[in-house]
């Protein structure tokens, strides 16, 4: 479910009661502690945290006019999807959070590549999104995506 809003705070008025009461705080949560550099924009339809044209010029390998993605909030038909580009290019990371997640949640993880799926939003880990969301800095995020992803092309 791609948003055709223009902006985050629209994007968030936009979603039924339930869901956006829940992205609300996720955004918030995010917002608050997005290491320095990272900005909250609209992106691929959804709420997405990047590394803005002005830290990285080349930006994203698959559109160079958007920027470089990190992270991405959005409320799914089903669940709410929260993307975070780091576990999927961290191996490292991503080791990290799934040994971390039981300790924080009731839920079995439900993750692809790098989204993260909760279908039952009292089932949300708010703390261990936090840490997570902390872990990387906009520096890191350029040498692993340059290293892991863009190298590899």
């Amino acid at each position: 479910m791609q948003s055709e809003a223009a902006s985050t705070e629209e994007y968030i008025n936009s979603l039924p009661e339930g869901r956006k009461e829940v992205i609300e705080k996720l955004h918030n949560l995010i917002v608050k502690n997005l290491p320095k550099g990272f900005s909250a924009i609209m992106n691929y339809g959804m709420i997405g945290y990047v590394v803005p044209h002005s830290l990285y010029p080349d930006g994203y390998h698959c559109d160079p006019k958007l920027p470089l993605p990190f992270m991405g909030l959005a409320s799914q038909k089903n669940f709410i999807s929260f993307y975070h580009m780091g576990i999927y290019a961290d191996k490292k990371l991503l080791a990290w959070f799934t040994s971390e997640y039981t300790k924080h949640s009731k839920s079995k993880l439900d993750m692809g590549k790098s989204c993260i799926r909760f279908k039952k939003p009292d089932q949300i880990p708010f703390v261990l999104i936090t840490e997570l969301v902390k872990k990387m800095s906009v520096t890191d995020w350029i040498n692993i995506y340059e290293k892991e992803i863009k190298k590899k092309l």
